[in-house]
């Protein structure tokens, strides 16, 4: 498990947007060295995405502190992840849901469409500790299994929110994910269901990769807004 101690780290500073403290304590815990390729090693206290392979980067640290705080997380909180990439979002996941007694991560799910991303994550993950659920398979249709969930965040652009998802947020949860297209201005949703009804909330535009699955061909897999 990561030192929980609050240590200073490279964007202390240029994150006054970032206020929630366990926000800034988890990234302080969390080595983003940890979970890049080793030649991009000696980029990785950059605030910028970075390629990780299968065409896929490691986000903006500065977009997923964004995502989390906006979550607004509590420890035993129940999340899914979609798009677990490298595993380092993943890592703050753990770090805000854990509570005592448990190992961080028995709180958190996360689904990755690659299988060597997935394996190169869970690797990392368990040597510092993590114990987070983890599995290949389309994000877009969740974890049906182990629903209901307190928050859901997705790490790639959907074009239409996956009713899967909507319907395995608890109520009173929040879900944050890129809506838009590749091609098109993407913005940042955060979505609460509230008495069963979608609230939505726009954050701000961001740039993703695009969420692949065959949901997208079946207007009746789409959550209605």
């Amino acid at each position: 498990m990561a030192d929980r101690t609050p240590k200073p780290f490279p964007w202390a500073d240029q994150w006054p947007e970032i206020v929630d403290p366990r926000v800034r304590a988890a990234f302080a815990a969390v080595p983003r060295s940890a979970f890049v390729p080793e030649h991009l090693v000696r980029l990785a206290d950059q605030d910028a995405p970075l390629p990780i392979g299968e065409g896929q980067t490691i986000s903006q640290p500065f977009v997923i502190a964004l995502m989390v705080q906006a979550l607004e997380l509590e420890p035993g909180d129940k999340v899914l992840e979609i798009g677990a990439g490298s595993g380092y979002q993943t890592a703050i996941l753990c770090e805000l849901t854990a509570v005592e007694g448990e190992k961080p991560g028995e709180r958190v799910y996360a689904i990755e469409r690659f299988p060597s991303l997935a394996e190169r994550a869970a690797a990392r993950l368990a040597r510092l500790g993590y114990a987070p659920h983890l599995r290949v398979g389309d994000g877009a249709y969740g974890w049906p299994e182990a629903a209901p969930f307190d928050a859901i965040i997705v790490s790639a652009a959907a074009p239409h929110i996956p009713r899967p998802l909507w319907e395995q947020l608890a109520e009173g949860g929040r879900m944050i994910l890129p809506f838009g297209e590749l091609d098109e201005n993407q913005h940042l949703w955060l979505v609460r269901k509230i008495n069963g009804r979608m609230h939505v909330e726009q954050l701000g535009g961001v740039r993703f990769v695009p969420m692949v699955s065959p949901l997208f061909d079946n207007p009746e897999e789409w959550a209605e807004i």
